[in-house]
């Protein structure tokens, strides 16, 4: 996911949301080893160890939190939270020559 697109869900995505992405995650992410998109240096499991904490405290998380766990576990959300895929207009065929190399 896109950080843009997880800033704007981050603003209106409820605790509960999040929980059930972050159990749609547990379950469907098969390799744990893949380089997280916040911080390449990091695995997803790292970024798992570091995010699920956070929220199971209960506490307020703050924008840049949310934005975050977004981030990281957003492709988890339910499709009705992830904005639209913007369809781009095909690319018009291209004319070519080949080269004369005289």
């Amino acid at each position: 996911m896109s950080p843009r697109n997880a800033k704007l869900i981050a603003e209106t995505v409820t605790r509960d949301q999040l929980a059930a992405m972050f159990e749609k995650a547990k379950i469907s992410i098969p390799d744990w080893t893949v380089a997280s998109d916040i911080n390449p240096c990091m695995s997803l499991g790292k970024t798992w160890n570091v995010m699920y904490p956070l929220f199971m405290k209960g506490g307020r998380l703050s924008p840049i939190i949310r934005k975050n766990m977004v981030w990281a576990f957003g492709d988890y959300l339910e499709e009705s939270l992830k904005p639209a895929k913007k369809t781009r207009a095909p690319k018009p065929d291209v004319y070519h020559e080949p080269p004369i190399f005289d």
